[in-house]
């Protein structure tokens, strides 16, 4: 946990002060951090506030604050979920380097390929139990994934070229700053046709989140005009509105399902109309029609095999992928034009990553069109056949899916070169 206000040195110190509150122990604790950067490779400015640094750069100070700490063992807790594939690779170097030095490093983490590149011995867990302990070497990604899962687990996301239609989604120059000013959303422009997948790829924080809630008309602009199936719904003068959106033929499976996608205390089969308690099949002309909804909702569950199948379970009660796909079918039970989707598999185990990319590209052959959020580059690789690249706010550029390289796309997510 670093303090952003705070410098690198200070941050270092913070809970191990001891003589550092004096001016010469200050200056031993600079000398001894500089040492540690370079002896590992961890070059950074002491004297820089933390806030000020990328994400790559902070995590290298999360190292040195336990490294200053004589830590032997550090555990790394999904440490390249905001990194792009360049600082990735560079903090499995530090890794190696560390192990070199003799340290000992627990790796947690969902992505397979990283636990081949940089582990030693692996331990696979499945529903708060070890099922296996392995040699690496011994093992390949999908033995892991089975593990996992408890059956065979396709990796490989299969799919047929896209044939794409008419242009269904558009924004045109969208411009968004926050309540406490900060520009998000710089002059950005994209389009979606019938039958596609677009990507939009982008370190956390670059504009992903709050361009989502424009165009699900969660958020107003400041600037610029969102279209639907031809017929402009949302611009500068009018309030945001998620409804029209809806009602315009827009499906939203938003970022965070348990903060945004639905109601932990409600009931599933509540849960499962949110956004949609207005329809006239669940109303009557006093009360809504319960049985009809919570009839609904099993369907829902049986269609995308939400276990356990009981609508009236509580919406906490399900795991995090039983959870999105009960988000899911709700959006979908509507049979949208457009789908707005972000971080489809956050959290998720490998068997409903799998179920979650195929219906996507059943989706997409149908000739739906799906604009994909994700941070994972892997999923957006695989799945896009288009990636626009935010950086900063604005679309840094765009990949043709067949074109799309974790090198191409880590170089645009890092603010480095041109979309070719």
């Amino acid at each position: 946990m670093l303090v952003e206000p705070l410098t690198v040195l200070e941050n270092v110190l913070l809970g191990a002060e001891g003589a550092a509150r004096l001016q010469r122990g200050l200056r031993r604790a600079r000398d001894t951090l500089n040492h540690l950067a370079r002896d590992y490779g961890l070059e950074v400015d002491v004297d820089a506030p933390v806030g000020d640094l990328p994400v790559g750069i902070q995590q290298r100070v999360e190292i040195l604050k336990a490294l200053y700490r004589g830590a032997e063992t550090l555990i790394l807790d999904e440490p390249t979920g905001v990194l792009t594939p360049q600082e990735a690779d560079e903090l499995f170097r530090i890794l190696a380097a560390l192990k070199q030095q003799g340290r000992t490093m627990i790796l947690i983490t969902h992505k397979l390929r990283e636990i081949m590149a940089v582990t030693d011995r692996v331990t696979v867990m499945r529903r708060g139990e070890v099922i296996a302990h392995v040699d690496t070497a011994a093992t390949s990604q999908e033995h892991l994934a089975e593990l996992m899962v408890g059956r065979t687990v396709l990796l490989r996301v299969e799919k047929s070229p896209a044939t794409p239609g008419e242009l269904m989604l558009q924004g045109d120059h969208l411009d968004y700053t926050d309540a406490a000013g900060v520009r998000r959303v710089r002059d950005v422009s994209l389009s979606v046709r019938r039958g596609e997948i677009v990507g939009i790829a982008g370190v956390a924080g670059n504009g992903q989140s709050e361009l989502m809630a424009l165009l699900a008309g969660i958020e107003q602009p400041d600037a610029g005009t969102v279209t639907v199936n031809g017929r402009p719904v949302c611009d500068a003068r009018d309030a945001a509105d998620a409804r029209r959106m809806r009602h315009a033929g827009l499906g939203h499976v938003p970022e965070d399902r348990q903060r945004m996608g639905l109601v932990g205390s409600f009931a599933a089969n509540e849960s499962s109309i949110l956004g949609y308690h207005d329809d006239r099949a669940y109303n009557g002309a006093i009360l809504m029609h319960r049985r009809d909804i919570i009839a609904s909702s099993r369907r829902q569950m049986n269609e995308f095999d939400v276990r356990p199948p009981d609508p009236l379970l509580r919406s906490s009660a399900f795991s995090g992928g039983n959870q999105q796909k009960i988000i899911v079918a709700r959006e979908l039970d509507r049979d949208p034009d457009v789908l707005l989707i972000g971080q489809p598999t956050r959290g998720l185990d490998i068997g409903a990553i799998e179920f979650i990319h195929r219906r996507l590209i059943l989706l997409r052959d149908r000739g739906m069109a799906i604009l994909l959020v994700s941070v994972e580059l892997d999923e957006i690789i695989a799945l896009s056949d288009r990636v626009l690249v935010m950086f900063d706010g604005a679309v840094a550029g765009e990949v043709a899916g067949a074109d799309a390289t974790e090198q191409t796309i880590g170089s645009l997510m890092a603010g480095v070169g041109a979309a070719a």
